[in-house]
């Protein structure tokens, strides 16, 4: 398969990219790495030949050997290897031991040097060694990992992997929430030579089993007692299975295989610097090292193969979107770590700029993730939509019970902020009369409520998030900047920032990489197609499914729909698979008719929109009620929910009694509210004539959310099929 003409770099430019490690004694200095850079990127007045950039080089050598460096109070052990590129000639791979070609430009972000994830740690070590990288809390005291001491334990964790066996290119499978241990699992199987694979904590015994065979796992790293008993359930089917180690708490069983945290890092203390420096050596800028698995709602999880240069290059570029300030950044890790948003924010965008991760407790999503960013008080901070929405609805509710004088003053607040954030966004910079009052009244007390006093960014992705909550933290002056892309893209594509941004948008694509509409319609809507160094290297095994996902040249195809408006601004409409196709030939995305029917009836949760292939649209409606600790539904109404019954004069406490009763006041103001959105479809085929109240409402552990909250259409149909069958066959009978 084979990239565009302009993908492939010069023969100067290859041999540059060799100079990254070019060593002094040993010690492959910043100097180095940031000349290369300099000559990669253009800023220097030297010409393109070969032979001018080999002088250059034979000058810069020459210079650096003069060069005395300062001794380090802890030294870093350096790798001395001479090349960072595998020679390839292909943009795809499905095979774990081979690389590609990367897609390399001639001039800008996407000519810079590629790096392995050895030498963008050494960066960051260099920059700063002795500044925190990882907080931790341990009894109730935050504990910290310095950058220098991360380093050395990601060392340390490498040499136990070999000392056990580890392969080249086989996985070791990470079980587990964030921690610090999850972080150097990761790292130290990466400098290891190894595969770091993340699986979801809410993985069935038989999901892990999966993708510990997928990836040929020798090891696997879990948090506890309840993620080790999966493993021992499946671990007769693992022939490549060879330790298990726990990082949190003794585990219950005593076996040879078996380690806790403590015996596996003083495992490898007697390998050689020299064996690890070896493999380290041995790394490849385009080769893999990492596998981020697909949440596989149709069909088994995909494993998404990322290189070094995907996982670096993406981070770097990223970072130069933020105004971020060396050693000073911090960011809370909570989201799940097998997924690539929270990957990528949390281990290499930190390692990017040097910040100070904190790690949030398990129960995060539970209730606690709120005292965890009072504390942090983080720099920079991604939600998902669920997560904004449920600090959204607390927010409501608070406000519900504060006095009549407050309530007016905060609705004068945001009616102020929103009218100043839609101002910035369009680079008016109005500011608002009143806005200096309603900020230290309402606007400083709520970010600092919330923890995010110091934030720079607030960042959404993951997953479609409404209108009515964008504009909601707009009016607390907490615009939500969103982010879009795939695990297959190492993350992002598009980005939102402060400065730039169009509300309902993604925002506009990284610089060195291009998007691409195929097969636009007259509206303008294609499927967005996407081209740079952040795509990733193929599906691990899945030549069929790599094939499908990147086309003949190179573009790797997302299967969303979407548009750009005259500002480069990209906006999704829609899933090619989540489209309704109705019975009448009709195309119809789902989500912007969810998302009316939800802002126009507040006590409605989840809405999913059905009819494919069927005669009329219907939908599924659950409500919002009180989640448990273990982040399941329960019967109790939520108190936005109580606030909106007591509205329409209903005295119901529980979803089970607003079923079972029809309450004919809830159930009107649904029909209405949807008489309201049909009033808005374009055609009659987009009008939904059938509902239905749903016992429970969707979560994680149900099945019906996916671990970042995004809807897993295809289960949720399955589930609720004789539901579904009876809408569409009483509207029969009535007909």
């Amino acid at each position: 398969m084979d990239g565009h003409n302009d993908s492939v770099p010069s023969v100067g430019k290859q041999a540059l990219s060799d100079f990254s490690t070019v060593t002094l004694n040993g010690e492959a200095t910043t100097a180095e790495l940031s000349a290369a850079s300099a000559l990669t990127n253009g800023d220097t007045q030297c010409s393109s030949t070969a032979e001018t950039v080999d002088q250059t080089l034979d000058s810069l050598v020459e210079d650096i050997k003069e060069l005395s460096l300062e001794p380090k109070a802890v030294p870093l052990v350096r790798a001395s290897g001479t090349a960072t590129l595998t020679p390839a000639d292909q943009l795809w791979s499905t095979h774990r031991d081979k690389a590609v070609k990367l897609r390399m430009e001639g001039s800008g972000i996407a000519s810079e040097t590629p790096r392995t994830v050895h030498q963008l740690f050494l960066e960051a070590v260099e920059q700063c060694g002795d500044y925190p990288a990882l907080k931790s809390k341990k009894e109730g005291q935050w504990v910290t990992l310095t950058w220098r001491e991360y380093y050395k334990q990601c060392r340390a964790a490498a040499k136990s992997f070999l000392k056990l066996g580890l392969e080249r290119y086989h996985g070791v499978g990470i079980l587990g929430f964030n921690a610090a241990e999850w972080f150097i699992s990761d790292i130290g199987c990466i400098f290891a030579g190894g595969l770091a694979a993340g699986i979801y904590t809410t993985n069935s015994p038989e999901a892990c089993m999966y993708v510990a065979a997928n990836c040929e796992a020798n090891i696997l790293v879990v948090e506890n007692q309840k993620q080790l008993d999966k493993i021992l359930q499946v671990k007769d089917q693992l022939p490549h299975l060879k330790a298990i180690v726990q990082y949190r708490g003794e585990p219950q069983q005593k076996a040879p295989f078996i380690y806790t945290w403590e015996e596996f890092m003083k495992l490898g203390s007697d390998v050689p610097d020299e064996q690890l420096n070896a493999r380290i050596d041995s790394l490849r800028a385009n080769e893999c090292c990492t596998l981020i698995y697909t949440s596989g709602t149709t069909g088994n999880p995909k494993g998404v193969m990322l290189s070094h240069d995907n996982l670096t290059w993406t981070a770097r570029t990223a970072s130069t979107l933020v105004d971020y300030s060396y050693g000073d950044e911090v960011l809370v890790s909570y989201l799940p770590l097998s997924h690539v948003a929270a990957q990528m924010v949390d281990i290499w965008l930190s390692m990017t700029f040097g910040g100070t991760v904190y790690f949030a407790d398990p129960d995060a999503l539970k209730g606690s993730l709120g005292t965890t960013l009072r504390e942090a008080r983080p720099t920079y901070f991604l939600g998902v939509p669920r997560v904004w929405e449920k600090m959204q609805e607390k927010m409501k509710a608070m406000g519900m019970k504060a006095s009549p004088m407050r309530r007016r003053v905060a609705n004068w607040a945001k009616s102020i902020g929103l009218q100043y954030n839609y101002s910035a966004m369009n680079g008016e910079n109005v500011v608002p009369w009143g806005y200096m009052l309603a900020n230290n009244l309402v606007f400083k007390k709520v970010r600092a409520a919330l923890g995010l006093d110091r934030c720079k960014i607030c960042f959404t992705g993951a997953a479609p998030i409404s209108k009515d909550t964008l504009e909601y933290f707009m009016s607390l002056n907490i615009p939500l900047m969103e982010l879009y892309g795939m695990s297959e893209s190492s993350g992002p594509h598009t980005v939102s920032v402060n400065h730039d941004y169009s509300i309902t948008s993604c925002g506009k694509v990284m610089p060195g990489c291009k998007t691409k509409l195929e097969n636009p319609d007259n509206e303008g809507i294609g499927e967005i197609c996407f081209w740079g160094r952040h795509i990733f290297m193929g599906y691990l095994n899945m030549v069929d499914k790599t094939a499908e996902a990147l086309d003949q040249d190179g573009w790797l195809h997302s299967g969303d729909l979407g548009k750009h408006d005259r500002n480069k601004f990209l906006f999704i409409t829609g899933r090619i698979k989540e489209l309704i196709i109705t019975a009448g030939g009709e195309n119809i995305p789902p989500v912007p008719i969810e998302d009316k029917l939800k802002a126009e009836v507040p006590i409605l949760s989840n809405v999913m929109l059905i009819g494919d292939k069927l005669k009329f649209l219907s939908m599924l409606l659950t409500l919002k009620c009180v989640m448990d600790d273990n982040g399941e539904p329960t019967d109790d109404l939520s108190p936005e929910a109580l606030d909106y019954c007591q509205q329409h004069g209903v005295t119901a406490t529980k979803v089970s009694e607003i079923i079972a009763n029809r309450e004919p006041a809830i159930y009107k103001a649904i029909q209405e509210g949807l008489e309201r959105v049909n009033a808005m479809a374009t055609s009659n085929a987009q009008k939904v004539q059938k509902w239905v109240i749903l016992d429970k409402d969707f979560s994680v552990p149900g099945g019906e959310l996916g671990p970042t909250m995004k809807l897993r259409r295809p289960i949720v149909v399955k589930m609720y099929e004789d539901k579904i069958n009876e809408m569409y066959a009483v509207a029969q009978a009535n007909q």
